[in-house]
């Protein structure tokens, strides 16, 4: 039976999570949305592009009629929800309708603050946050002559452009000495102001607004100072209220904003929250992007996905005036924990700052040539080091050409709000013959939120067409069996619950009723992650009711005795010895993995064989963890390697059975005699003085790659914890086949630290690990 899911909010927060939630899952949930705008879902953050000429209220609408049809959704416009009862679990609205829920999310967004000043109630004060404002704007403009912006933040000046649009006179009062003073420096706002100035423009800095003075009507403003100014329309643009007195009367825990955990949970059972009226870790959020950052955690939670969780957001800001280019990311205050690097040419009217901490950058300010924002962010979110001579390019000023944009990588995001990359934007264009930035926008959502990356899409739609670009991006399908995507498979097989290969062979429209070599371990793999509690692995490899024992081409058999840490001892020579002779076994051989292999044992003899070695058998399975110790009987030092074997011996045990996206080779060394050698596996840890050092990420083939230092422990078991998390991780989020060098590279070293450095995240990750492996203990594997 279906999930009764309401969502109180129709706009941007609630829907995008709304559409997620479909994205995952979209048959258990019945969706209800209550709106209290008479309006579909829309844009607010464009609204300012229709005050200014470039858009029309069409144009910002975001989901159609249609799609509220297509999805069964029951859409409530034009009706405010006015009380919760969590204990019946009934939202009451303003029409005197009872919606029943099983889940309720809040998305109830936020209201304009009005400034409590005398006079704020004459005709001619407006708002600028709804459709409604902005339709009272534009129709106020024609008797107008003279306008002002109370507010010289991003949208009193965006909102002042469009007056000017309009053919007033505009002035912008702000009660501090420079603009946007939350989102750049002085001298950034110096260059914005004289810019916005040359447009025609005027401001009134460090003003306080006393009255709005005239009778009925707007007539001019007052100042503290005893200054005053002419006005027949007045704009409020000071920023706004989180919208709570519902939640708050109905019960739920509440602050600035609506109180909610890394989930989005607030303090009641089944009720969620999203958006302008939620309060994070104390911090509320205004901006687009955190906004579908916790609707993609909540959609992901709702639907009983494996989610992290919301972490808090970098925030980020442009400004949406034509002729400007402006950017501001992170922390761009000095202070004595931070250098800062700066460019300024006058004569280009270009400005830069880099703010860093170290050798990470950690915010920045650009004006006049924003080409390199989106790298930015990425280095700033992802807490990348950075060397200086990339400082210094970031730093030097350059005309947008095709050669800037060729230079990016295909994963660079073009779009920060809806996490849109380069590559698939080349690929929608290339695929489907996209030719403007609306198609693109209609097909990737690329400059569909707060539109400041626009010009980029357009220099990056006309680089694709140019004849400068060769780059060619394809999702490939899984194999020829299916014309479906590996991520397409996951999603289905999540969606429709789909728990063996004959399943998804059934389901999914395979081409081949058994899959091949190329899907079915994919398949198996990922089956494995989604149901661990299943035997979905031995499917397809399994060769007989001996999983240990590997067929080899010419029909014998191979095994290969486990050797914890690469050990072993007189008895079981004797052993091994005696079954070489025996059963006349003539291919015998030590392994990379520094373990003794038995090759061509006759089909008759290979179960004799297994049960006389009395052994653990090595997994025969491709993708598992491979142990490598490289220091044990080395001539190169006299270093005591006691604790590395121990250690290496305990790893093996603790994720022997463990099937992994790709092989993993983990080096073990008691010192650094032989360091360049052992960082070049996938993982390496490595003694010294102080405990251990892990490194991951290395690789000798393709091609060399030393690891990078992932951290230092103090002792072997906090060495082993962290390990273990960290295959668990790469186990639960990497593609198939994807090595750990690509995956940390793809998600970033700084974000897996942060869920492995998180006690109550490893803990859970060493847990699943443990649960996994206890099943095979035991057994010949």
């Amino acid at each position: 039976m279906k999930q009764k899911l309401v969502v109180i909010g129709n706009g941007m927060a609630g829907v995008r999570c709304v559409e997620e939630i479909l994205k995952h899952n979209s048959h258990d949930f019945d969706i209800s949305i209550i709106g209290s705008e008479p309006h579909l879902n829309y844009n607010r953050i464009l609204l300012s592009s229709v005050l200014q000429g470039e858009a029309t209220f069409q144009d910002i609408t975001i989901n159609d009629f249609e799609w509220y049809e297509q999805n069964r959704i029951n859409l409530f416009s034009g009706e405010a929800a006015i009380k919760i009862d969590s204990h019946k679990k009934e939202i009451t609205t303003d029409q005197n309708r009872l919606l029943p829920y099983d889940k309720l999310i809040i998305a109830t967004g936020s209201s304009p603050f009005v400034l409590p000043v005398p006079g704020v109630e004459k005709n001619g004060v407006v708002t600028f946050r709804t459709i409604e404002d902005c339709k009272a704007i534009i129709g106020t403009s024609d008797k107008a002559k003279k306008a002002v912006v109370i507010g010289g933040g991003v949208l009193g000046l965006e909102a002042a452009r469009g007056l000017l649009n309009l053919g007033l006179d505009v002035k912008v009062v702000h009660n501090t000495d420079y603009l946007m003073q939350r989102q750049l420096d002085v001298t950034a706002s110096n260059m914005l102001r004289e810019k916005l100035e040359q447009q025609g423009i005027g401001f009134l800095l460090g003003k306080v607004t006393q009255e709005i003075v005239g009778e009925n009507k707007v007539e001019g403003l007052l100042f503290t100072d005893g200054s005053s100014i002419e006005a027949d329309l007045v704009v409020m643009a000071v920023g706004v209220i989180p919208n709570i007195e519902m939640a708050k009367t109905s019960g739920i825990h509440t602050e600035r904003g609506i109180v909610v955990n890394d989930f989005m949970e607030t303090s009641i059972s089944d009720i969620y929250a999203v958006g302008e009226c939620v309060q994070h870790n104390g911090i509320v959020y205004g901006l687009v992007k955190p906004l579908y950052e916790q609707g993609q955690v909540l959609a992901k939670h709702i639907c009983g996905l494996a989610e992290q969780g919301y972490k808090g957001s970098i925030l980020s800001t442009s400004l949406k005036v034509p002729g400007i280019d402006l950017f501001s990311v992170g922390e761009f205050d000095e202070d004595d924990t931070t250098k800062t690097l700066k460019m300024l040419n006058e004569m280009d009217e270009v400005y830069k700052k880099i703010v860093v901490r170290g050798d990470i950058i950690v915010g920045a300010v650009l004006f006049g040539d924003t080409n390199d924002q989106s790298k930015l962010l990425d280095l700033i979110v992802k807490r990348k080091h950075v060397s200086d001579e990339e400082k210094r390019k970031i730093l030097d000023s350059s005309n947008k050409d095709a050669s800037s944009i060729k230079s990016m990588k295909a994963s660079e995001i073009i779009c920060n709000c809806n996490g849109v990359s380069k590559g698939t934007i080349i690929e929608a264009v290339q695929q489907k013959g996209l030719t403007s930035v609306e198609q693109v926008k209609q097909c990737t959502k690329a400059s569909g939120s707060c539109g400041g990356c626009k010009s980029l899409v357009s220099d990056l739609l006309a680089y694709i067409h140019s004849d400068e670009c060769e780059e060619t991006f394809q999702q490939k399908s899984l194999c020829a069996c299916t014309s479906l995507t590996e991520d397409e498979v996951v999603l289905q097989i999540q969606q429709r619950n789909l728990s063996s290969l004959q399943d998804v062979f059934a389901e999914l429209g395979w081409k081949t009723k058994s899959g091949c070599s190329s899907c079915a371990p994919a398949i198996s793999y990922y089956l494995a992650m989604i149901y661990p509690d299943t035997d979905v692995l031995n499917e397809t490899f399994s060769v007989n009711e001996n999983i240990g024992a590997y067929l080899e081409k010419d029909g014998t058999y191979s095994v290969v005795p486990q050797m914890y840490g690469g050990m072993t001892n007189a008895a079981e020579f004797r052993r091994l010895a005696s079954i070489i002779e025996k059963y006349k076994i003539t291919n015998v051989g030590i392994t990379a993995e520094q373990r003794i292999q038995l090759k061509g044992i006759e089909k008759e003899h290979i179960q004799a064989v297994c049960s006389e070695l009395n052994m653990q058998l090595s997994p025969v399975r491709t993708n598992t963890i491979r142990h490598v110790n490289t220091c044990f009987g080395e001539q190169i030092c006299q270093c005591e390697n006691k604790h590395a074997l121990q250690l290496a011996i305990e790893l093996e045990k603790e994720m022997e059975y463990l099937l992994t996206p790709h092989r993993v080779v983990l080096g073990i060394s008691a010192c650094k005699h032989r360091e360049i050698d052992m960082i070049t596996k996938d993982i390496s840890i490595i003694g010294v003085n102080s405990g251990w050092e892990i490194y991951v990420g290395g690789s000798s083939n393709p091609s060399f790659k030393q690891g990078e230092l992932f951290t230092v422990t103090s002792n072997s078991q906090e060495a082993k914890q962290l390990i273990c998390g960290f295959v668990q991780y790469y186990r639960e989020t990497a593609n198939y086949l994807e090595q750990i060098g690509e995956w940390s590279e793809r998600v970033g070293l700084i974000h897996i630290r942060e869920v492995l450095f998180e006690d109550s995240l490893r803990d859970q990750l060493i847990e699943r690990l443990e649960a996994e492996v206890l099943p095979f203990v035991g057994k010949s594997v």
